[in-house]
């Protein structure tokens, strides 16, 4: 079984640093309102060549892990597969679009306009279409799960997201009244995944050419930081550009980060029970459930603000999804960890 590196400093504590940074983004937003407005302006065809290189810089370190060769593995456990795309692409995406209408038309109705509510219902649209690539390796390895069969689980997702992400975000914010230009849509799913998948597999191919597991692994290791660095800066911006908004409505986190935690308890609980029950292996079934419950936030940050914005409620609430994954992914860890006895495959 591959090993996967258990989280540095900076994945351990993620939370902490988007925490900081978005302090710093406020501050400087409103410091430097003329710095971000020159930023903002820097764009063509709806997508910021700022955040666009910020967002690449985040990606493509994941997509080099992506080992598509892994695919011919896919008949060995189909049960753990099934669980996951059947969550990932047929659960998922409409229980994030029910819970961001229910709380945001409804619950919350009286505390945000309805202008408002569109964009934020908009945001966890995104973060519920975007399945993880890059952090299931490391909440696998937490629970001591099948690394390789992890890995057929993302590099299908990966291929599944190719061609059914543009479709389904298209779908949902049509039903919820949200008007989305196609073209915005298909050119945002062709940059920040088809180009970074694409740049990701063909340097893997010559890296194996190279040195093998060992070159992939060592070059992998060595632009890790980078995606981590264009991460962070990227929150700097997003609140850099809603400064004046978060400083006059600081309730606003608070209200998106209710039903993304809501989401998130609930897509693991149906995921580890189906595993449960279905007698799938603990070192399978936990981290399906947990590929299911993670997002491809990097992804949702990029396509909303191509879609929406730099300064949209869309970006605002893809970037809080950021603030929300790691502790919740933390905490289920350690939920999985305590409850493995129950799965078949476990010796205690």
């Amino acid at each position: 079984m591959k090993a996967v590196a258990p989280l540095g400093i900076f994945e351990r504590y993620l939370s902490l640093w988007v925490a900081l940074c978005i302090i710093a983004g406020v501050k400087l937003g409103l410091a430097l309102p003329g710095l971000f407005e020159l930023i903002a302006g820097l764009q063509y065809a709806n997508v910021n060549f700022v955040v666009a290189v910020l967002i690449w810089v985040m990606i493509y370190p994941m997509m080099v892990s992506v080992d598509f060769a892994s695919i011919r593995e896919v008949g060995r456990k189909p049960k753990g597969l099934c669980i996951t795309l059947v969550v990932n692409w047929l659960v998922k995406p409409f229980t994030m679009a029910l819970l961001g209408i229910l709380f945001f038309n409804y619950l919350f109705a009286g505390w945000v306009t309805p202008a408002a509510a569109k964009e934020y219902i908009a945001g966890m649209i995104l973060l519920g279409a975007a399945p993880c690539t890059a952090m299931v390796f490391v909440w696998s390895q937490l629970v001591r799960g099948d690394a390789n069969y992890t890995l057929v689980q993302v590099s299908i997702n990966d291929l599944i997201m190719v061609v059914a992400f543009a479709p389904i975000v298209s779908f949902l914010l049509g039903v919820t009244a949200v008007q989305v230009p196609w073209e915005t849509l298909l050119l945002s799913v062709l940059l920040y995944v088809v180009i970074p998948l694409a740049a990701g597999y063909w340097t893997r191919k010559r890296l194996d050419r190279v040195g093998h597991e060992v070159a992939i692994a060592r070059f992998c290791a060595q632009i890790k930081p980078y995606s981590i660095v264009g991460l962070l800066a990227t929150v700097v911006l997003l609140f850099g550009f809603q400064a004046k908004t978060i400083v006059s409505q600081p309730s606003v986190i608070l209200l998106i980060a209710i039903p993304l935690l809501v989401q998130s308890y609930g897509i693991f609980a149906i995921a580890y029970a189906w595993g449960y029950f279905w007698r799938v292996p603990f070192a399978v079934a936990a981290p399906a459930a947990l590929v299911g419950t993670s997002n491809f936030f990097e992804l949702a940050v990029a396509v909303a603000i191509s879609l929406f914005g730099l300064n949209s409620g869309a970006a605002l609430a893809t970037v809080v999804g950021v603030l929300v994954e790691v502790p919740v992914m933390l905490s289920l860890v350690a939920f999985a960890n305590r409850t493995r006895k129950y799965f078949p495959g476990t010796s205690h």
